[in-house]
């Protein structure tokens, strides 16, 4: 009998291979579908393989995250600040650092567990190492981690001695997670070494205990790539007020003793200072902040205004999230003819600012909260007092203030009244951020960028004030 020469092409057998691994597959659901599966003569319990991997399989998380670093409370300080997933117990934060090589210098920090509250029951351990006694005008490399896991290797500038140093900053508040349209030109220019600090002015990822806060983790992995290399400097708003602060607290590291809520700091010809607007608006928290923030704000204007100090830092600038006066279409509180802040406590007009500010000679004020840009002339009482008309900033005799809360969230825009007060000097939607230069003792420079625009500068005005002095406080009309 002759054999047939039988030969398959290979889309044949493709085709063959196919069938038979879903004739298979077929046969096996349809034996897990009943709890087992048969093999030969022996039963075999079926087991889902997620419960294999819950059961057996535990995921390591040591690696550092949301790496950022900020001043600590003199010029040679700085604060490393990091999160884990994982413990790293019996390990120690520690951040290695040197000129040329992390090898030179060893500190270690501080660990703490962090629960965020909600149905996940999320958790991480936030990581605080505080670097001191470092040499200034240097730049130093550094790694933060443990023995367990190790970030990438990251860079920072300390202050420069020369009094005669211009530091330049970028400023903005509410940049969400979402929609944070100046992200990406600020990572670009924080890498062209364009500043020597990044001011973030309230509410953060919109929110940062959004989704178990899952959302302020996501924030807080996008600005590592400006956060780890340039000090961030922040103050609380409006949108971290759940449960007490509990993730600005949690997750950020400023110099003093109240949790990142207020302090002050100084660099080059500036005295700096942070100050939480929230007090005024949640006192279910209680008052004794309140008390404690207009306190220190005595004692540190006082201070910052001795001969010997302000001759040094002539330059007192204070930030905040809500602004005492603003020109937007909504209800919030800078609308109003008397705002908490600006006049204090209703009816008792305790604790209210614009008068403290004015008797220690504050020279600018920065806000943000609402979603746009503006630019206010001098004034006090919602009365203008310019320098001269034709140059209303050379010796103001107010307080002038600027609102930059542009810097993009899934908010979008706040939008302007049809009529601009008299006391508005510019505004505008665009999103963007402002940046800040003290030229020297005298005179310094603000400028808006708009993202809109491709970062054109949009408004930029010269402060000029030849003597930091009080301003005398115009009499009040009955």
């Amino acid at each position: 009998m002759e054999h047939l020469n039988f030969q398959l092409n290979p889309k044949t057998i493709i085709v063959f291979s196919i069938f038979l691994q879903f004739l298979l597959i077929s046969v096996v659901n349809s034996s897990i579908s009943t709890g087992q599966v048969k093999a030969s003569t022996q039963h075999v319990e079926f087991v889902d393989s997620n419960s294999i991997l819950e059961n057996s399989y535990q995921l390591i998380r040591y690696q550092p995250r949301h790496v950022h670093i900020s001043y600590g409370e003199t010029p040679t300080e700085m604060f490393i600040t990091w999160s884990t997933i994982d413990s790293i117990s019996p390990s120690l934060a520690t951040v290695e650092f040197g000129l040329k090589s992390i090898s030179q210098y060893r500190v270690t920090g501080t660990s703490k567990f962090f629960q965020a509250p909600g149905t996940m029951n999320l958790t991480q351990y936030i990581h605080r190492v505080k670097l001191e006694n470092l040499t200034m005008d240097t730049t130093y490399i550094y790694q933060c981690g443990s023995n367990v896991g190790w970030s990438d290797l990251f860079f920072f500038s300390t202050m420069e001695s020369d009094p005669n140093w211009a530091p330049q900053f970028a400023i903005f508040g509410d940049m969400g997670n979402v929609n944070a349209k100046s992200l990406t030109r600020l990572q670009r220019e924080v890498h062209l070494d364009m500043y020597d600090a990044i001011i973030h002015v309230g509410d953060f990822a919109y929110d940062m205990d959004t989704d178990d806060g899952l959302v302020g983790d996501s924030f807080m992995d996008q600005i590592q790539s400006i956060a780890a290399y340039v000090p961030y400097m922040t103050c609380p708003g409006n949108h971290e007020s759940r449960d007490n602060f509990l993730h600005y607290k949690g997750r950020f590291t400023m110099p003093g003793k109240f949790d990142s809520m207020l302090y002050s700091w100084d660099i080059g010809p500036i005295h700096f200072v942070s100050i939480s607007t929230e007090f005024y608006y949640y006192l279910q928290y209680g008052i004794k902040p309140l008390l404690q923030q207009y306190t220190f704000l005595e004692k540190d204007l006082e201070d910052a205004n001795k001969p010997e100090n302000r001759a040094k830092r002539p330059w007192i600038i204070v930030y905040g999230h809500r602004p005492m006066y603003c020109s937007n279409d909504d209800e919030d509180d800078c609308t109003n003819q008397e705002t908490l802040l600006r006049v204090g406590i209703p009816f008792l007009h305790w604790f209210g600012l614009e008068d403290l500010f004015m008797q220690n000679g504050v020279d600018l004020v920065i806000w943000a909260h609402e979603h746009s840009y503006e630019r206010l002339w001098p004034i006090y009482n919602r009365t203008v007092y310019n320098g001269t008309y034709e140059e209303p900033y050379r010796n103001p005799k107010s307080l002038t203030h600027v609102i930059t809360g542009s810097a993009g969230c899934f908010e979008t825009h706040d939008r302007f009244k049809g009529d601009k007060p008299d006391w508005s000097a510019f505004r505008t939607i665009d999103y963007g951020y402002s940046r800040l230069k003290p030229m020297n003792k005298s005179h310094l420079y603000f400028e808006q960028v708009s993202d809109d625009q491709d970062g054109k500068v949009i408004d930029s005005f010269h402060l000029i004030r030849e003597k930091h002095e009080p301003y005398p406080i115009p009499r009040k009309m009955s």
